[in-house]
């Protein structure tokens, strides 16, 4: 156990970054802050300035961290899949039985998300938020394949492999399992959106996805 989980710290992308945020004060405040406004205002209000005014610094020593606020989302997205593979790895380690492993991490990406109070600089909630409404556009630009290249996304595709590694354990001649365990990822933060602000296209507009995505994935894979 001990050997897995040293494998599974929290850990960005080197590319997202130019100076490492957990490396200061004032880069734990920038990632502190900078979750409060983009879940206040959403990524495009979002300026440096505002974040600098909220972290009682420069401007010019938030670019010391970030090359721009894309870069900061895609630092956000890559934290938050890290930090739910790491929950996946210690919920499921001591299950035997592949089904109940599978509907485990699945409960994971799909339920509301608690306050982790490991990390004392990261609202977990406030990030689940901005994943729900703002991560599909840390990777819909022009840039995705550049930015993939540069190994941006790594935080995301290791989750997924993940997932997909279970639903080949119980499902072995699956096809499309690569395809599915993506799915039911971004499916998950796609039916929070739709609770959220679309109730009327959604059966899950009061509950977490959870059972749907388990309900999905075993009559998919029979």
């Amino acid at each position: 156990m001990d050997r897995l989980l040293s494998t599974l710290r929290i850990s960005v992308p080197k590319s997202v970054y130019l100076k490492d945020p957990e490396s200061s004060d004032l880069g734990k405040r920038i990632i502190e802050q900078s979750i409060r406004l983009i879940d206040e205002m959403g990524i495009e209000t979002f300026t440096f300035k505002k974040l600098g005014e909220a972290t009682g610094s420069n401007e010019s020593s938030i670019y010391r961290y970030f090359e721009n606020k894309h870069k900061l989302l895609i630092y956000l997205s890559s934290w938050y899949w890290s930090w739910i593979e790491y929950q996946v790895v210690i919920a499921t380690f001591s299950l035997n039985d592949a089904q109940l492993k599978l509907d485990k991490a699945i409960e994971i990406v799909a339920r509301e998300v608690s306050q982790d109070n490991t990390f004392t600089y990261v609202d977990e909630v406030a990030l689940n938020r901005i994943m729900i409404n703002e991560n599909s556009k840390s990777f819909l630009t022009k840039q995705v394949d550049l930015e993939n290249k540069e190994g941006n996304f790594e935080s995301y595709k290791r989750l997924v492999l993940r997932i997909e590694e279970m639903i080949t354990a119980v499902a072995p001649k699956y096809l499309y399992s690569k395809s599915l365990a993506s799915t039911v990822i971004d499916t998950a933060l796609h039916q929070h959106f739709l609770g959220n602000h679309f109730k009327s296209i959604t059966n899950c507009g009061d509950a977490s996805p959870t059972q749907f995505l388990i309900e999905l994935v075993r009559k998919t894979i029979v």
